[in-house]
């Protein structure tokens, strides 16, 4: 199983066990690309995208397509990206307009989210406007 399965199989489970109020649909989708891997939808009625990605350890570059980079130039909200690096098991959670500085700064650029549970709070309050800072 490719990593970036078993990280989508990890967080499935976490929303599951946590019951983080999440409805998942992972895009299997080849005709349409840099599409994100996720389509999420949450108890505040809003939907926006996830990509999945995964690098060896922190200190290593996320690898971004060009068709993923003009996804999220094109759409800045609503697309969330997640990373999971596998050495520490760092997990964290940026927001789409952040790819191009991202895709140039790795793991090291601040993230919105950092750890499971916090990304999922994350993503559970997308969309409460009592939580806009």
């Amino acid at each position: 199983m490719k990593p970036e399965s078993k990280f989508w199989n990890e967080i499935k489970a976490f929303n599951i066990k946590n019951k983080c109020k999440l409805s998942f649909t992972r895009i299997e989708n080849l005709s349409s690309l840099g599409c994100p891997d996720l389509l999420i939808y949450n108890a505040n009625h809003y939907f926006f995208t996830v990509e999945l990605k995964v690098t060896k350890n922190d200190n290593t570059k996320i690898k971004f397509s060009p068709h993923q980079i003009a996804f999220h130039v094109k759409h800045p909200n609503a697309s969330f990206i997640l990373v999971k690096a596998l050495s520490s098991g760092t997990i964290k959670l940026y927001e789409g307009k952040q790819i191009q500085e991202l895709a140039a700064c790795g793991l090291k650029l601040e993230p919105c989210a950092q750890g499971l549970d916090a990304c999922c709070l994350k993503l559970v309050a997308y969309g409460d406007l009592s939580q806009i800072d």
